[in-house]
């Protein structure tokens, strides 16, 4: 029991603190990834390959909104949700008619089975592993048969409060190749890809995942989030 509670205080702790400078610093996070012109991730283009048309999808960390959007006018039907208000209230103003949610990952409000599709691009990461375990095991529930995930994660060995650099503060955990593809099996996910890119979208090296719930059929749009 002890063991539990230091690892649950120590993962509220690196998580309230990354929220906190995410919520200080929202102006300086728009000014990458939410002002700037528009361009698909390539992972974005290869998960949407393998969905079907207008499936319901959900923007995990939305952040902006940037990919909401994007995913929005490509005709699927998608919801984004994150844990910065300020984040959620910019994309409001860039795309009024996209459903943006105020949710902590860790708490999802989203029905069992209703999902085509997650994306989450650079939010998992900032969850110490055994929560990010937890909320992968979530997340299967969540999509229905042949429901894909898509996923961007930091490659390392060395998870840690980033203490310099662009936004330091926040909290990321580093996955092996090895280490990740085994929470994904342990959760029930079965990889279609995982492989290490350099300085894709981002800098430095990252661990870029796709993965699908074994072959439930996604519910309406409407249906897909309960009231909070």
């Amino acid at each position: 029991m002890a063991i539990r509670k230091t690892r649950y205080h120590t993962t509220s702790r690196v998580v309230a603190q990354t929220l906190e400078t995410y919520d200080r610093e929202v102006r300086l996070f728009l000014t990458r990834w939410g002002k700037r012109r528009y361009k698909r991730p390539p992972l974005l283009v290869d998960w949407l390959a393998l969905l079907p048309p207008h499936a319901v999808l959900l923007d995990l960390g939305c952040g902006g909104g940037q990919d909401a959007r994007y995913l929005k006018a490509a005709g699927y039907c998608v919801i984004g949700l994150d844990r910065i208000l300020p984040l959620l209230r910019f994309g409001k103003t860039r795309a009024p008619s996209v459903p943006l949610v105020l949710a902590d990952m860790r708490s999802l409000p989203v029905r069992s089975g209703s999902l085509g599709g997650i994306w989450a691009a650079a939010s998992l990461m900032h969850l110490p592993k055994p929560a990010a375990l937890q909320v992968l095991r979530e997340l299967h529930l969540l999509v229905g048969s042949g429901g894909l995930l898509a996923a961007t994660l930091t490659f390392g060995t060395r998870s840690r409060i980033l203490e310099r650099g662009w936004i330091p503060g926040r909290y990321f955990a580093r996955w092996r190749k090895t280490e990740l593809a085994r929470a994904l099996r342990s959760a029930g996910w079965e990889i279609v890809r995982l492989r290490v890119v350099t300085n894709q979208e981002r800098k430095g090296r990252w661990l870029n995942l796709l993965a699908r719930h074994s072959p439930v059929e996604s519910l309406r749009c409407d249906r897909v989030v309960d009231k909070i």
